[in-house]
């Protein structure tokens, strides 16, 4: 997508004085702040976030939402209290949320009705069978893209990125690492930062095949993961929605599994019961499972025992993998997931490699120019 590495404000920040406080529920309080230039600027402040500001209080706002006359999103929020910060939290808690947070972004979809792309992205109503393989984690997508590439090195592969984990695609060292390799990033939902925005994972397929050219697309949720040892509480479930809206924009959707022998919870050993949800109860239109042959003995009659209990909607293809090892060796960026790198993981980043192998041996080949009757005569 081009070496332009400017960077574009993204928010609209401002100071003020707190000269009103109004209505306050549950965890949030109405204010009035004064802003040089802009006069009085109705704001909102969520308490257990910046501390509970008070008349008389310089604060630091995001005016963005407010500047646009935005309906709901139409307050300045108010980011924080610089000299009356909250204390430290102590309390238990992992689970991130960022939506109507301080921090909320602007950004221009591809799907808008202002872009250039819209009129392609209203007319479009499928993406041509393209196959998109499917990921729980975001460790998995430079060893997904290595299998294709290593497998057909001139397809254009895109990557739709999901707000499972981390919001911004500018967190991920790894996209930074395969910008080359990549004809484009599309972050969907409440993710940003990618080079085309797309509201749903339906318009990013989309994006992907008929704005991008992709030939495969990769879609997973950002870096991180959200867990909680609950059989539905994890972030990777979306994995299995994006294998419906591939099915429901004619593409193949394709299972990149996660399986391991290493890691030390028993949930994941083997093929892990995220996969095994998001795939087999989650993805009712139907995915492609591919399991990497070459796993050793033990771990291979593990995952096969694990796949039996697919439903039939989900053929299980085992792929060989040579050459592919060689070419994870050889990866742009530190292979590791949960901590733990290739040495430790093989069958992991072996498993979406071979995803990887065989959506690009399901890409259709160019048609063959016919011979001319000049030709055919001579």
């Amino acid at each position: 997508m081009g070496d332009d590495q400017t960077t574009e404000t993204r928010i609209r920040w401002r100071r003020g004085t707190v000269t009103a406080v109004g209505r306050s529920w549950r965890d949030a309080v109405e204010l009035t702040v004064e802003v040089p230039g802009d006069g009085a600027v109705r704001s909102l402040a969520h308490p257990s976030l910046v501390g509970t500001p008070e008349v008389g209080d310089d604060v630091l706002l995001n005016t963005t939402a407010w500047a646009q006359r935005l309906g709901t999103g139409g307050y300045a929020l108010v980011v924080a209290v610089p000299d009356r910060l909250p204390p430290d939290p102590t309390g238990p808690g992992h689970l991130v949320k960022a939506r109507y947070t301080p921090l909320q972004v602007s950004v221009q979809g591809v799907d808008e009705q202002e872009t250039e792309h819209h009129e392609a992205i209203a007319a479009a109503d499928d993406i041509d069978g393209m196959p998109v393989v499917v990921a729980d984690l975001h460790s998995a997508l430079p060893a997904v893209l290595i299998g294709i590439l290593a497998t057909d090195p001139d397809l254009k592969v895109a990557y739709v990125m999901t707000d499972g984990g981390a919001l911004p695609a500018g967190f991920s060292r790894t996209l930074s690492a395969l910008r080359a390799s990549l004809a484009g990033v599309v972050t969907v939902g409440q993710a940003f930062g990618g080079d085309l925005e797309a509201v749903t994972v339906h318009t990013g397929l989309l994006a992907a095949r008929h704005v991008l050219g992709a030939d495969v697309a990769v879609v997973s949720q950002g870096p991180g993961n959200l867990g909680t040892g609950t059989p539905w509480g994890f972030s990777g479930v979306a994995a299995g929605e994006a294998c419906n809206a591939v099915a429901v924009l004619g593409g193949l959707p394709v299972g990149a599994l996660r399986i391991s022998d290493a890691d030390p919870r028993p949930r994941h050993r083997g093929v892990s019961h995220h996969s095994l949800t998001a795939f087999g109860r989650v993805a009712l239109g139907g995915v492609t499972l591919v399991a990497p042959r070459g796993l050793g003995s033990e771990l291979g009659r593990q995952v096969e025992e694990d796949l039996a209990g697919q439903p039939e909607r989900n053929p299980v293809v085992w792929i060989d993998v040579d050459g592919l090892e060689e070419a994870l060796g050889l990866s742009p960026v530190p292979l590791s997931t949960m901590g733990r790198g290739y040495d430790q993981e093989r069958p992991y980043f072996l498993a979406a490699a071979a995803a990887g192998r065989y959506a690009a041996l399901q890409v259709p080949l160019p048609p063959v120019p016919e011979e001319s009757e000049a030709a055919t005569a001579g």
